[in-house]
């Protein structure tokens, strides 16, 4: 029985255009997910003609995940992140990927769109022995991100503070900078800051992301390898530094081919 009232998932539901695309939906469908609508995989497919290196990036992004993940935890030994920007669930969520090196670790994904919302309870599976929690709440407003997370992660001790994919919708460099540089600052001294973001380092990408742009959707601001160094200011990048994602500390025996995706870890002292 209800009372009438819309259920927070229904809620979410009344909140989601289809009528203009989204770059998580079609991120999702790049990737082989099957949380998008046809204004997505149109929009993919058109996105894709003109840069047909796109789908590539993507799952290079996730495996960039998964590796930049098991090497913080089973390497760095942090039982804490904060993955912000989630994204739509697809294969080797953060959580999952944490929690197979250490079942006791926490993670808190940060969102504020409604589709992601509606599948908080698909992302909210934990081992007993850790815990896995969402916030809804806006990139532009960290202090109210660390204040929410703050109910779940003890900041007293070391985090893992991820940025995937996400910096590029912040189209101001400056805020950019800033909304990082203050979530940095937040995380007590062992922390990381885990990163990634696409490049403007390939001529078909960035008339396909300008394709993308006009469709109305919120757009996303490729940004050269250089300028993405200002994100790490104040901590030490570990090696490589900042470069294409395949090519982050790669697995040994491989040979893999760099894509328009750059990113990097950095520890803070």
């Amino acid at each position: 029985m209800t009372d009438g009232r819309p259920t927070p998932d229904q809620e979410a539901l009344s909140k989601i255009d289809t009528t203009v695309p989204h770059s998580a939906r079609i991120w999702n469908y790049w990737m082989g997910g099957k949380d998008n609508y046809e204004v997505d995989r149109q929009a993919g497919d058109e996105y894709r003609e003109i840069a047909p290196n796109i789908e590539t990036m993507a799952r290079a992004s996730r495996v960039y995940l998964i590796r930049a993940v098991t090497f913080v935890a089973r390497e760095c030994g942090i039982r804490q992140f904060l993955d912000i920007g989630t994204g739509l669930p697809t294969y080797d969520n953060t959580h999952q990927v944490a929690q197979k090196v250490a079942p006791e670790s926490r993670i808190v994904y940060v969102d504020n769109d409604p589709l992601v919302l509606r599948h908080a309870q698909a992302l909210l599976t934990s081992t007993p022995e850790g815990t896995t929690d969402y916030v809804d709440s806006d990139l532009r407003e960290p202090e109210k991100i660390i204040e929410a997370a703050g109910r779940f992660l003890d900041f007293d001790k070391p985090v893992a503070l991820m940025l995937m994919g996400i910096l590029g919708h912040i189209q101001d460099w400056e805020e950019a900078k800033s909304i990082t540089h203050r979530l940095q600052a937040a995380l007590p001294p062992g922390s990381y800051f885990v990163h990634y973001d696409s490049t403007d380092t390939d001529e078909e990408l960035k008339r396909a992301q300008q394709g993308y742009d006009d469709t109305g959707a919120v757009p996303y601001v490729l940004r050269s390898p250089d300028k993405l160094i200002a994100l790490y200011e104040g901590l030490e990048l570990l090696e490589p530094g900042i470069v294409s994602c395949p090519l982050w500390r790669p697995e040994p025996g491989t040979s893999p081919e760099p894509t328009d995706v750059y990113g990097g870890i950095a520890y803070k002292a």
